[in-house]
């Protein structure tokens, strides 16, 4: 049996999110945050999320997935260790490096708005050249992602894994994800980017019939599970903006 179905699961609420969104709210041009994006922890909120999304695994055993794949940064580690807590016997998470988040070079730690103020060429080539394809210094763009979730998923077709998997990632990853696997254009990505970001802890679901190459979305950015098992719903993009 192939790999049938893909759980695509973002990283619970960060300490990163938090501070974004203070920074963004009070015009700030940076983000205060003295580590790097790979050492930022979960909120106490985001740990409840993650404890949220184990629980929905347990709830079913049509949902326990048959193997378990995590970015390395910090946040999502957290969020697959306590999501896989809830169940008996887990599987053993696997880190990718290449579904980790964006990097964003030179741009780290700066809002929309200290990007204008201290990188003003490089918000109007960003305006030129779009998100899809812009790269900024040091960074990448989500071209740059899609790449690395091709060379993930081709590995994943080739290796042993089967059935079920779950994929704790991040929110541009996970929408690539949709890209890569139902073979969409870039105005289709930006269509579904434009209905909002993906939350933390939502749950995306791709499945497709065993031997069939073919990727259906059953269901995105799903968040019944937060509310159901007490741990509130949150929206934080994990980029600037979601426009092109």
């Amino acid at each position: 049996m192939a790999v049938t179905e893909l759980i695509l699961v973002r990283h619970g609420e960060s300490v990163g999110n938090v501070a974004r969104e203070e920074a963004e709210s009070t015009g700030a041009l940076s983000i205060a945050m003295p580590m790097r994006d790979a050492d930022v922890p979960l909120s106490e909120l985001g740990a409840r999320q993650a404890r949220a999304v184990g629980r929905w695994l347990a709830e079913d055993p049509a949902r326990r997935p048959d193997g378990v794949w995590c970015s390395p940064y910090l946040r999502a580690r957290q969020t697959a260790l306590t999501a896989l807590a809830e169940l008996t016997d887990p599987p053993a998470p696997r880190q990718d490096e290449r579904i980790r988040d964006r990097e964003l070079g030179v741009l780290d730690l700066l809002t929309k708005r200290g990007v204008g103020a201290q990188f003003p060429a490089e918000a109007q080539r960003r305006s030129w050249l779009g998100k899809f394809y812009y790269r900024p210094p040091g960074g990448e763009s989500w071209v740059d992602l899609v790449l690395r979730i091709r060379a993930f998923m081709a590995d994943l077709e080739r290796g042993p894994a089967r059935g079920r998997q779950l994929i704790v990632s991040h929110d541009a990853v996970i929408l690539l994800f949709r890209y890569v696997c139902e073979q969409l254009d870039e105005d289709s990505v930006f269509e579904i980017a434009r209905s909002g970001s993906v939350s933390n802890a939502s749950v995306s679901r791709l499945v497709r019939q065993d031997g069939e190459p073919g990727w259906r979305t059953a269901v995105y950015n799903d968040q019944q599970h937060l509310e159901a098992f007490g741990a509130p719903a949150t929206e934080h993009p994990g980029e600037i903006d979601a426009a092109r």
